[in-house]
């Protein structure tokens, strides 16, 4: 498998796109894309509206100030920055704010790496519905960082990010199914997965499900891209 999603160097996620949303909503710009190329003017504007509902603890502003700082958005890049506002928006419960903080702490940025704390602040997030701190907190479990390894407990998490869109999540699904890990191993539900986490455009995605489709039938290939089709119609629930 070319892409390690199951192991301990596995890329975890984060939130960064919400900063475009955020900001075009609460200032009405028109916002095409976040990091260096960010508009400095709007970024300047978000400062000011934000910071002083942000120290009045407005979770929602605190979180946005946690991003900008984690990404050096209109400021300078400082991860302890970023957690000092993370950790104020994820005490009130703020979901987002929760899963970034979490992040940091799995990756020690900022902070000491502790993994206790990140499962704790992604299953806080996760809890909540956020794909991202579901699909890392599913690496969490698969991993035993933090926790005790235990697949079936990741494979709940992943199916949960899953179940909303997340590619990533549908890749891990396709290896836990092909591997029998957590689940009986099952080549049509592995071939199915990839197939959906591949017509996202994963191309690691495709390379697998091709892979597999080698130890299938081609009445079990065309089974598995019945059931690929049934479950994007049905919005990836309950596959």
């Amino acid at each position: 498998m070319k892409r390690q999603v199951m192991d301990s160097t596995s890329p975890m996620k984060d939130l960064t796109r919400t900063i475009c949303l955020t900001l075009a909503v609460l200032l009405g710009s028109l916002v095409t894309g976040c990091g260096s190329d960010f508009d400095k003017d709007t970024a300047a504007n978000a400062l000011r509206e934000w910071r002083p509902l942000a120290e009045q603890g407005d979770a929602q502003a605190q979180f946005n100030l946690g991003l900008m700082y984690d990404n050096g958005i209109g400021v300078p890049q400082d991860d302890k920055t970023a957690v000092k506002w993370y950790i104020l928006s994820a005490e009130q419960g703020y979901a987002g704010a929760q899963g970034n903080l979490a992040l940091l702490y799995a990756n020690g940025q900022g902070v000491p790496q502790d993994n206790k704390t990140a499962v704790k602040w992604f299953t806080l997030s996760a809890e909540q519905g956020i794909a991202a701190a579901q699909f890392n907190l599913g690496l969490m479990y698969h991993d035993g960082q933090g926790v005790p390894q235990d697949y079936k407990t990741a494979l709940k998490w992943f199916t949960l990010a899953a179940e909303q869109g997340d590619a990533d999540a549908q890749f891990s699904l396709g290896w836990m199914y092909e591997s029998g890990q957590g689940v009986p191993q099952n080549y049509v539900y592995a071939h199915m997965w990839w197939h959906i986490a591949a017509s996202s455009g994963d191309k690691d995605a495709s390379d697998e499900r091709d892979e597999v489709a080698k130890k299938m039938t081609p009445a079990e290939i065309a089974k598995a891209e019945k059931l690929a089709s049934e479950c994007v119609a049905k919005e990836y629930k309950g596959c």
